[in-house]
């Protein structure tokens, strides 16, 4: 094996600096004169290559004595000669030195206007690279902030105070000394200035005390600016100083206890609290990695009910089904998301998920304002759908495999927090929180609960000085921790994004639910969009490109949805030739029309990688965000609206540049010519139309329209048919799925009118040429880019995934075949009722939600986000389309994955060499999972708002009166959808027409409704204690209303009505 050596030395700024902006003025500035010192160290390591070259690492780290400190008051020595590398104050109170403990977990405190002139050093920000992405992310960007006066020192390469780990030292007691070195330094070099180091460390705090540092906790940082700033307390994420510090002020008296009162109605309102001592202790990593790989845990990412976070399912291969777990107890501190590890139950321990619908009141926490299941949009996909349908796993009325969390492998608890509401309904927790908005003085601190917007997330307790203020208020909360004696996990206050039910705040709750980024881009990126207004140029775009055609002449129109801007494809159809008839001569169709034999049909997409180059600010913006998120009201975009909406646009009557794939049909069997193959071009356009759906239709159905245009459509749309039915025939699914449309307000944005989408055949027509463009870029990047090639897979559902079909059908007397893609198409084109024409389409949408959501991926070598090994025509293809290859070519304007397959195209093509980010397997797996992280965030955000402005539109305009479907069958009640809208509800049976109902304990099988009701599960039939009789998919009318509750809360309920 060949040994290569590299030195690594550090001469000038240290690393970290470097990996900061380059325009960033507050890293610590170095004299222009070298001051480099021998080597105080040399370590040297031998590492392997991926090629399997051994190397041999030696790195020399050099100190400076000319690494200044960032103020003006510092003495000569250290003050350096560069005014601009002034960052801190010179009238701050004090300088306040932070470690990583707080860099990780104050981080909302930091990011506080107040807090300011704070002094970070390299071992911190290392540390918090290293530990926390995110955390680094952040204070990386407050650190180039120019108001918050935040300067970073180099420590770890100055000769004052760079220290070296003592024998038996670990490396954070070693990085918790340099920082107190560190302090001690800027005592020398600034003095007059009060020096702070604020950690909350019991041991480096101690440890300041002793050496006679000014130090603070967290705590104690934010009551000494309570005067000034009361609501910085509430920023405080909570930590074991705070418990130590309460059990010290309550022996002393010092400070005043959560009133009696308080926890008295607390108990009282909440069963679980009188029961509740502590959880059970969480396994090691350790224990936790042996269990796994003994088989006796199984480990798995934890997926809880939409309207309950005491029930969820992990999936696992193992036991070939899903793992249900049950209660409070077993969920462990365990939250949606959470990579849990879980000990399956002794058989004759495992049940079934709940039979009944959530009612009022009935989950354990006793709050009958939220705890009911809500309306929302109805479930697309098995991702979508709720976790209590698992009831559909098992095969009649056996149990499911049933589980208990014996430990968090690692927590999804978002940085950015969550959107939530304070507590103040019925119960112990609403009881607290009332009594803390009655007592709110804006200085006592009072520990409430606060309800997360998103219901599979249990309630969170936090401590704030401002629950008067915050009552009605869409807040924001970060979850610092579950302690294992706490019935809820504890966080903090961050922020209130305005008034609950206002629709400019329940939108930014719905981005910061879907971990959105609604930032405006950096200057940076939009120095990378070239000046408005563009024009094309023939010497630039063509002399200079030999290989883009000018196809300006060429009949161009785009079909896309009414008020469209970000145009991305465009389609062509032109005649390439004539039949002939005996004489030779061009022949004539029955019309008089001259006969084509065949077609050049051309999909042209805007060729966005000529503007968005590797390497640049916007590039790194745009995979960052990774699609663009379009909400009812409004689009987030992944590339500036310049570039988006002007300059990439293919708007009529504009020339535009494009990447143009074409391909050769048949006129007579409107299908491509066999054998021929696609051809892919850069080209340059002028789009004679930029048409809707309705009027793309309008033109192709009125029969006296003979324009050229029309015609090319008329031909498009032949061809578009041709391919449908041949996808079909090959096994290619027709499935369903609700989606609704808005007319909005043009001065509020509210909606004024609400429906159910309507799909017309230019849909269609557009879906097939889309589908036809990127099967042929699939098929062209991974012949020339085996193991790079971005590809969208589709896996086959797994056959307990089709549980629910199966069973809906069953009770109806229908018989469905999933054994494969091309029975099941059979199987729901047989599926008819001619006293029901909705009836196949209510078929269609169950079979939708079976479906797993198709992801990106990278062909190769196995691993995330790869194809894996085994059969790649089985791993790679895509089961809904029955494609064998599929990809996503045809939107780079709003997809960063199309993005990607430009590039590979482009080389492909030999029009330009493959960026060096495609040189790493790594990079490529990375930019797949992160695209279709982003897709799914998207998605939901776009639902979530979906569901916002529905019910402000009930909450003006209640519906008395629509129709609606039962799609599934509870104990207690049915859940209804219903077409017209998009939504699904539950419908609980009315207690007040039963005679001595109680509540039940959330879980159990047994209350007193659900026992005055006939439920058959096999049958999906239940008698309502009233006689009446409720079976799948029957149809009823209800009535759509809101629900107005306290503290401008509200709710949409749905009602049976005659």
């Amino acid at each position: 094996l060949g040994l290569f050596i590299i030195r690594r030395a550090v001469a000038r700024v240290p690393p970290l600096a470097c990996s900061f902006d380059r325009d960033s003025p507050r890293v610590s500035p170095t004299h222009p004169r070298e001051a480099k010192m021998p080597p105080t160290n040399t370590k040297s390591f031998v590492k392997k290559t991926k090629a399997g070259r051994v190397m041999k690492v030696v790195r020399e780290h050099y100190l400076r004595d000319d690494i200044f400190v960032g103020t003006e008051l510092a003495l000569p020595e250290f003050r350096g000669p560069d005014p601009g590398s002034w960052v801190l104050a010179n009238d701050a109170d004090s300088y306040v030195v932070v470690d990583t403990n707080v860099a990780l977990h104050q981080i909302d405190l930091l990011a506080h206007q107040s807090v300011q002139n704070l002094i970070v050093t390299s071992v911190v920000l290392e540390e918090c690279r290293n530990r926390s992405r995110p955390s680094y992310e952040r204070l990386r960007l407050l650190c180039q902030d120019p108001r918050k006066k935040f300067f970073v020192f180099a420590n770890e390469h100055h000769r004052d105070t760079y220290v070296t780990a003592l024998p038996g030292e670990s490396i954070n007691d070693r990085n918790d000394r340099a920082i107190r070195v560190v302090c001690k330094f800027y005592e020398r070099a600034v003095p007059g200035m009060k020096i702070v180091l604020l950690t909350n460390d019991r041991g480096n705090l101690q440890a300041a005390k002793r050496e006679n540092i000014n130090a603070a906790s967290v705590r104690e940082f934010a009551q000494q600016r309570a005067g000034k700033e009361p609501g910085l307390s509430d920023l405080v994420a909570p930590s074991a100083l705070d418990d130590e510090g309460d059990e010290l002020a309550e022996k002393t008296g010092k400070r005043q206890k959560v009133s009696e009162g308080a926890k008295g109605d607390e108990k009282k309102g909440d069963a679980a609290y009188a029961k509740f001592t502590s959880f059970t202790e969480h396994l090691s990593q350790s224990a936790v990695a042996a269990g796994v790989a003994g088989g006796s845990l199984h480990q798995g990412a934890l997926r809880t009910s939409r309207s309950s976070p005491w029930e969820g399912t992990i999936s696992c291969d193992a036991v070939d089904a899903e793992i249900l777990i049950i209660g409070r107890d077993a969920m462990n501190r365990a939250m949606d998301g959470d990579l849990v590890a879980v000990r399956l139950l002794p058989e004759r321990e495992w049940r079934k998920p709940s039979a009944v619908l959530p009612t009022a009141g009935g989950d354990g926490d006793g709050d009958a304002a939220n705890d009911a299941m809500d309306v929302s949009l109805a479930p697309r996909t098995a991702e979508e759908n709720d976790v209590s349908t698992t009831e559909n796993n098992s095969k009649g009325s056996k149990a499911t495999p049933t589980g208990v969390v014996v430990a968090v492998v690692k927590r999804a608890w978002r940085e950015r927090g969550y959107a939530a509401s304070l507590d103040i309904g019925d119960g112990g927790g609403g009881a607290v929180g009332r009594r803390a908005v009655e007592q709110s003085n804006g200085t006592t601190p009072a520990r409430v609960l606060v309800i997360p917007v998103d219901r599979r997330l249990p309630k969170i307790k936090i401590q704030t000085r401002q629950a008067g203020t915050i009552s009605d208020q869409r807040l924001v909360v970060v979850i610092d921790d579950w302690p294992i004696d706490s019935l809820y996990p504890c966080g903090h206050y961050v922020k209130s994004l305005g008034l609950i039910g206002d629709a400019d705040a329940e939108t930014a709750a719905v981005l910061l639910e879907a971990d959105v980024d609604d930032r405006p881009f950096a200057p940076g990126v939009h120095a990378c969009v070239p000046p408005l207004p563009w024009s094309f140029c023939e010497n630039e775009h063509l002399q200079r490109q030999p290989h883009r055609e000018d196809l300006r002449d060429l009949r161009v129109c785009s079909v896309d949805p009414p008020g469209c801007r970000d145009i991305d494809d465009a389609l062509s159809c032109r005649v390439t030739e004539f039949f002939l008839d005996a004489n030779g001569e061009v022949a004539l169709d029955a019309n008089g029309e001259r006969k084509p034999k065949t077609f050049e049909l051309g999909v042209h997409i805007a060729d966005v990688t000529y503007f968005l180059r590797p390497e640049t600010a916007m590039d790194s913006e745009a995979k960052r965000r990774g699609t663009t998120t379009y909400l009812v009201n409004k689009r987030l975009d992944m590339l500036p609206k310049p570039l988006t909406e002007d300059i990439c646009s293919l708007r009529g009557g504009t020339e535009r540049l494009t990447f143009s794939v074409f391909f050769e049909f048949s006129a007579t069997t409107h299908l491509p010519i066999e054998n021929s193959e696609p051809r892919f071009t850069k080209a340059v356009i002028k789009s004679n139309a930029a048409l809707t759906y309705q009027e793309a239709q309008e033109m192709m159905d009125d029969v006296s329209d003979t324009s050229e245009l029309t015609k090319d459509l008329r031909n498009i749309n032949a061809c578009a048919v041709a391919l449908r039915k041949r996808r079909i025939a090959s096994g290619a699914l027709s499935l369903a799925s609700p989606e609704v449309r808005f007319e909005l307000d043009q001065t509020t944005s509210d909606p004024t009118d609400v429906g159910a989408y309507i799909t017309r055949q230019a849909n269609r027509m557009v879906e097939e040429m889309m589908l036809l463009a990127n099967v042929a870029s699939a098929t062209t990047i991974l012949k020339k880019f085996p193991s790079q090639a971005m590809l969208r897979k589709h896996p086959a559902p797994v056959p307990r995934m089709f549980a629910p079909l199966l069973k809906s059908c069953g009770a109806v007397g229908i018989d469905m075949d999933v054994s494969s893609s091309k029975t099941l198409a059979d199987s729901l084109d047989n599926a008819q009722r001619l006293d029901d024409p909705y009836f196949n389409t209510l078929l269609r949408i169950v079979a939708t939600r079976c479906m797993s959501q198709a992801q990106y991926c990278v062909s190769g070598g196995g691993g995330s986000g790869t194809s894996g090994g085994g059969d790649p025509s089985q791993s790679l293809s895509h089961y809904g389309l029955a494609a064998a290859l599929y990809t996503h070519f045809t939107s780079p304007i709003r997809r960063y994955a199309d993005v990607v397959v430009h590039r590979l195209l482009n080389a492909a093509l030999g029009l330009e060499p493959l960026d060096t980010a495609f040189d790493s397997q790594d990079g490529l797996r990375a930019t797949a999972e992160n695209v279709n992280l982003r897709h799914r965030n998207s998605q939901g955000a776009g639902r979530a708002s979906v569901e916002l402005h529905t019910h402000i539109f009930f909450k003006k305009k209640p519906v008395e009166r629509v129709e609606a479907r039962v799609v599934r069958v509870k104990a207690n009640g049915v859940v209804v959808f219903v077409p017209k809208f998009g939504i699904e509800a539950p419908l609980v049976f009315d207690v007040n027409d039963v005679e001595g109902d109680g509540k039940g304990e959330k879980g159990g099988e047994k209350t007193s409704l659900a026992s005055r009701c006939v439920f058959d599960e096999d049958a999906m039939r239940v008698v309502d204690p009233n006689g009446k009789a409720w079976r799948i998919f029957d149809a009823l009318f209800v009535r759509i209303e809101i629900e107005e509750l306290p503290a401008r809360r509200s709710r949409l309920a749905i009602r049976e009505v005659a």
